[in-house]
């Protein structure tokens, strides 16, 4: 359980996590210090502030939610599923162009609010629990449902994951002692570099964004087949 803290807290990509069933090694997502990312995003989310207010609540449950279940469940529940939720994911970042056609909109704005809700919380179960990809997952539903500029999405999803990584460690800082000496150097790190990327994707072209992301997501998903747990 230490590791899996620090991977909250800072960015470690695995932890072993011990059960009455024994020790099980459970991939970690880099879900890392969003902090940078979200203060690099300050000009996007003024155009979104009122997504944003809906959708934070709907975080902050979801992932205490998450939390709370890989506190009381066996690891490795989500981990099969990782590869798939990967290529779902990069799918819908590909296409997300004529799915919105399909939908009969240039943009993702307008829709129903329960579709969006619905997955922006499943998301967030998921990311409380697990984490691995929750960034890649929840940029695809925004773009698709919230908002089809890349920047105004991305800029979402930085604020929301700062909420989810935040509200996620509150609850095992809570519980459990906390390793700050993995901490914190991961989290200097992480937040430079977070803060970079809001102000390089605001100066590339949508498309290249979106085929960027969708390619490591790809690549993360093979790699995880490959070298399963």
């Amino acid at each position: 359980m230490r590791c899996h803290i620090s991977g909250v807290l800072s960015g470690a990509s695995c932890c072993r996590h011990s059960t009455a069933a024994g020790e099980h090694r459970e991939p970690r997502g880099r879900r890392g210090d969003r902090t940078g990312a979200a203060l690099s995003s300050r000009r996007e989310l003024a155009e979104t502030r009122s997504s944003l207010i809906r959708l934070l609540p709907v975080v902050v449950v979801g992932t205490l939610l998450g939390a709370g279940l890989l506190l009381v469940t066996p690891p490795g529940v989500f981990a099969k599923v990782v590869p798939y939720l990967f290529i779902t994911g990069s799918v819908v970042l590909v296409l997300q162009p004529a799915l919105l056609k399909l939908r009969g909109r240039e943009d993702g704005e307008g829709g129903s609010a329960i579709p969006m809700v619905l997955l922006v919380g499943a998301v967030s179960v998921y990311g409380g629990y697990f984490g691995a990809g929750s960034g890649l997952m929840l940029l695809a539903v925004l773009l698709l449902l919230v908002d089809s500029r890349v920047s105004s999405a991305n800029a979402i999803k930085n604020m929301l994951l700062s909420v989810m990584s935040l509200a996620a460690a509150t609850v095992f800082v809570a519980i459990q002692p906390v390793p700050w000496s993995a901490v914190l150097p991961l989290a200097g790190g992480l937040l430079v570099g977070s803060s970079l990327g809001p102000i390089i994707v605001r100066h590339l072209p949508p498309s290249l964004v979106r085929w960027i992301a969708a390619s490591f997501g790809f690549l993360l998903a093979v790699y995880l087949w490959l070298r399963p747990g």
